[in-house]
């Protein structure tokens, strides 16, 4: 039987690029980071969910031919894809941190429905929403 979801894949640009901002500016770990030739598996987790990882992954081969692996990295540029969500206990406390460490935000904190939320995007276009629950 089924465990749960371990494991959710962003297409990232450049690898080392995306680590870079996953680990110094979000605070994630490194959890693998694996090689086989060209290809490399390579995932993170927030300190607070050991069982979950999020992988950042290159497009191309052996999963993508070129034009594929273009074609992801221009729909990822433009913002195209869901946005992840992040639960955080200070919405406008970790705005200001990582508004300081060059976070691209495309949305400030506002409240909204109770709850305070901002938005922003990681290198390769990636957008997350950062939400500070209503307190209960």
């Amino acid at each position: 039987m089924s465990k749960g979801i371990g494991v959710v894949g962003l297409y990232v640009r450049d690898q080392e690029e995306a680590l870079r901002f996953y680990v110094d500016k979000l605070g994630f770990r490194v959890h693998t980071d694996a090689r086989n030739g060209d290809y490399r598996w390579l995932t993170v987790q927030h300190p607070e969910q050991p069982s979950f990882q999020l992988g950042l992954f290159l497009p191309g081969p052996p999963v993508h031919d070129v034009a594929t692996a273009q074609a992801l990295q221009e729909i990822v540029a433009k913002g195209a894809m869901p946005p992840l969500v992040l639960h955080v206990d200070d919405c406008r406390g970790d705005y200001a941190r990582l508004h300081a460490l060059g976070v691209e935000f495309t949305q400030e904190p506002v409240d909204r429905y109770g709850n305070v939320d901002a938005t922003f995007r990681d290198p390769s276009g990636n957008g997350w929403k950062m939400i500070q629950a209503a307190s209960r």
